[in-house]
């Protein structure tokens, strides 16, 4: 066989091979459970910036969650970003993370973080009690989450039990109370409540008046404002007590999969969601409506500031990974 020939085919194989590798590595696999207009808007600018190319499959967050653990070391993900902390924390536990580079978890306050460095918070936004206005004043809104769960509510609220944002709130009653008053607190709602597939569900029925207050994460309801401007709009939000479990803050969190077969693009994904670039992208979106968690970076102006929220004094840690909140809906009867 000419030699020249023999030459040539063996740089054919050798190329052949070698170009799924070098494809693999200009891509990352992105599993999200974030809202898919600002993280298609994040990876096109992360594309843009980088070269690297994300690759998106999204879905709920405790599902995309134990979609991770059946798949271990065999998942395509590189990384996961996700709109509540248990999830991750879930992940943590499972060993299932690779650490994040210190320099990335530098850019966001340690206590939005994860405890053990193994993924990084994003955004935050705040669980409020949204209202209609033509039905309740000010005035006549409860102080606190648990209130909600008294006779006089009954037929007034409106919650869904099922959406993934409910379910670190009946965490944080449960690290704030208890299981016991958590489950009397929830049975109480199971009384009291009409029932709502998500929190976007609850917050149109308020402002059609089907139901006079609702328990919502803060953008549902800015984002239904953004989307029925000040004449169509005949709901608001009221924050809880300072303090109250009501006024838990919910941290949306990313981290890189010990698995990732582009570990490096993986961190880089990661380092710019909490870049200046990234977080400005967030906050002056009007899409997310969450509060980015950079220093420096303010939120949307539709909410209150940042740093006048005041949140019940709880640890992600005391937050957990749903596990506990799931079994307590189920007691009460809400799942």
């Amino acid at each position: 066989m000419n030699t020249t020939f023999i030459r040539a085919r063996v740089l054919a194989i050798a190329l052949a091979s070698a170009l799924p590798l070098a494809a693999h590595a200009a891509s990352i696999t992105l599993y999200s459970a974030q809202h898919e207009q600002v993280v298609n808007q994040l990876a096109k600018d992360f594309e843009k910036q980088t070269g690297i190319d994300v690759k998106i499959r999204s879905g709920e967050g405790p599902a995309l969650a134990a979609q991770l653990v059946a798949e271990g070391e065999k998942t395509p993900a590189d990384v996961y970003f996700t709109e509540n902390s248990p999830e991750l924390m879930l992940l943590e536990e499972k060993g299932l993370l690779a650490p994040v580079q210190s320099a990335t978890l530098a850019q966001v306050p340690a206590r939005y973080n994860s405890p053990a460095s193994q993924w990084v918070g994003v955004t935050a936004r705040e669980n409020v009690l949204v209202y209609n206005t033509t039905k309740l004043q000010p005035s006549q809104l409860p102080q606190s989450i648990f209130d909600l769960a008294k006779p006089e509510w009954k037929g007034k609220v409106g919650i869904a039990p099922s959406d993934a944002d409910f379910l670190p709130l009946v965490e944080a009653v449960r690290a704030a109370k208890g299981e016991a008053a958590t489950l009397a607190w929830l049975k109480g709602l199971k009384n009291n409540a009409q029932v709502f597939d998500d929190d976007e569900g609850v917050t149109a029925a308020v402002n059609r008046g089907a139901v006079v207050t609702g328990i919502i994460n803060n953008y549902y309801w800015d984002r239904l404002h953004a989307e029925l401007g000040d004449k169509q709009t005949r709901s608001a939000v009221a924050q809880f007590a300072d303090g109250d479990v009501g006024a838990l803050v919910n941290v949306s969190g990313a981290a890189a999969m010990k698995a990732a077969h582009n570990p490096d693009g993986a961190q880089k994904f990661l380092a710019y969601l909490v870049s200046e670039r990234a977080q400005k992208l967030i906050a002056q979106g009007h899409i997310s409506f969450e509060y980015p968690l950079r220093p420096g970076v303010a939120g949307d102006p539709i909410n209150k500031p940042f740093d006048q929220l005041k949140p019940p004094a709880l640890t992600i840690q005391q937050l957990g990974d749903d596990s506990q909140a799931g079994r307590l809906l189920r007691q009460a009867g809400l799942l």
